[in-house]
């Protein structure tokens, strides 16, 4: 750590850090993922155990094998190697003794010098043995158990070293060549199984994993459909489910659970549904109804205001407010019953509408009503021909327009544009007015929101204006949209160039 301080100029990672990388690194890995690298983690440890201690104990058993093959070498070797001269008094014989497996190692050490020493075998299968041979022979002290040692021209020997009659050391040693290459072939068979273990059991457990998780996957499908199915509005159903072979499973009850919650939804689906229904219903009805009482205040008002010769100016202030509210409430009922039709799917009508003329009409009329605007128009060179209901659009471009005019201080320019886009129809009224408030621009097209005290105009607005906008906009197939910033305020309508009149909505029919 602190050469990583050196070189690197930063902190190394502390124990705590490793390991939480290390966790939101396997925690973005799939469970499938997480699921296989664990069933291969613990065949891996469970394989290493298992190949660990079989090794160990076919070595110890070759190891105990070899000493008592030592021990029975060294009682047969024991006189050979007390006096092996000849007649000469040279010490011979340690490689020809009989009754010795090849490779078989005689020694006499006396006095920490080698006077004798020997191979069973040597000159054909082993070399000749050389001082650094002797000198580790030499080294060597009595011990009750065999040792192992490096022999530097033989390679590991196992030893014994007894005591001589002559007071020397007598040492016999076997090779352990053939030890050595029985471990060493058991770890290579045992790494090569255990490779190919892995291998199949990675495929196995993989495939396992995948049937096993299949559910899951369904119940992601699922749950993608579903959040794909308009909920905000209208009658919804939900057909999609998930089958369930295994109930009694973790993951079977995972879908249970989502089918159930799917079933939740759908009712509460339905029943808001219903509840919007019947709110949609009586508020047409009511506002059908309220259309004649409306009508006749209004009518009487005037009536009276007409008829009633010198009234006095409270009567007469008080008849003229009746007027004007009745109006007002007329107005309401009239945007409400369109709102309520809207709402339920009545059809539209589906005639060529000329959207230049409409502009240029609504214009006409918005620079009546607000002459202390500066009102300009953008249209293009040819006039423009949508499908659809000449009446309702004409309502909401004159909402727009008439939104404009409301709150916008006067001097304002408002500007409306026509821009054909090839497979549809560009409507925008925009103005450089203070702008839209934040605080209500994520309601905007929401029902009874007011800007009046935002922008400063107590103007009597019904707050249904873009509401209504946002519905013919909609019935017609399109959309509207808005940006605001203070000096650029701008309503942008895209309705298709031609709409199928199976496009249109449908619905009910309405007296």
């Amino acid at each position: 750590m602190a050469l990583r301080e050196h070189l690197l100029g930063e902190p190394a990672p502390s124990g705590g850090r490793m390991r939480r990388a290390v966790g939101s690194r396997l925690a973005a890995l799939s469970l499938r993922t997480r699921l296989v690298l664990v069933m291969l983690a613990v065949l891996l440890i469970s394989g290493a155990i298992v190949a660990l201690i079989t090794t160990l104990s076919l070595r110890h058993f070759l190891m105990t094998r070899l000493d008592q093959q030592l021990a029975a070498a060294g009682m047969r070797y024991s006189l050979s190697l007390e006096h092996p001269t000849d007649a000469d008094g040279d010490d011979k014989g340690f490689d020809t003794v009989v009754g010795q497996q090849s490779g078989t190692l005689g020694g006499r050490v006396a006095n920490g010098t080698v006077t004798a020493i020997g191979v069973v075998g040597a000159g054909d299968d082993y070399p000749n043995i050389t001082d650094a041979d002797k000198a580790a022979i030499a080294g060597l002290t009595k011990t009750t158990h065999p040792r192992t040692i490096d022999l530097p021209g033989f390679g590991p020997y196992r030893v014994s070293v007894r005591a001589g009659a002559d007071g020397d050391l007598l040492v016999t040693g076997l090779p352990m060549t053939e030890v050595n290459e029985v471990v060493e072939r058991l770890i290579a068979v045992e790494l090569a199984v255990l490779a190919i273990a892995v291998v199949l059991s990675s495929i196995a457990a993989a495939i396992c994993v995948r049937l096993s998780l299949r559910p899951l996957t369904r119940v992601a499908a699922t749950a993608t459909r579903v959040s794909d199915i308009p909920l905000a509005s209208g009658e919804v159903s939900l057909p999609e489910r998930v089958p369930n072979p295994a109930p009694g499973t973790e993951v079977g009850q995972v879908t249970t659970a989502f089918n159930h919650m799917l079933e939740h939804v759908e009712s509460a689906l339905a029943s808001r549904q219903a509840s919007e229904r019947r709110l949609r219903r009586f508020v047409a009805d009511a506002s059908h109804e309220l259309r004649t009482p409306v009508a006749v205040v209004r009518s009487h008002a005037e009536f009276a205001q007409r008829a009633g010769g010198d009234l006095p100016e409270p009567v007469t202030r008080a008849l003229s407010r009746i007027g004007s509210e009745s109006d007002r409430m007329g107005q309401l009922v009239d945007e409400l019953l369109l709102l309520a039709r809207l709402d339920a799917g009545r059809p539209l009508l589906s005639e060529p509408v000329d959207v230049t003329r409409l502009v240029i009409e609504t214009v006409s009329d918005a620079r009546v009503a607000g002459a202390d605007h500066r009102w300009q128009l953008d249209l293009p060179d040819e006039s423009v021909v949508v499908s659809g209901d000449e009446h309702t659009l004409h309502q909401a471009l004159a909402n727009l327009l008439a939104n404009a005019r409301l709150h916008t201080p006067p001097g304002t320019q408002v500007t409306a544009t026509i821009r054909p886009l090839g497979d549809s129809v560009e409507l925008e009224v925009a103005d450089n007015g203070p702008g839209i408030p934040d605080e209500i621009m994520e309601n905007l097209f929401e029902r009874f929101v007011r800007g009046d005290t935002a922008r400063g105009h107590a103007n009597g607005s019904t707050g249904l204006g873009l509401a209504i906008c946002e519905a013919i906009v909609k019935a017609h197939g399109g959309a509207i949209t808005v940006r605001s910033k203070p000096g650029d305020t701008a309503f942008t309508v895209r309705l298709p160039s031609v709409l199928a009149q199976a496009g249109v909505a449908t619905g009910e029919q309405w007296d």
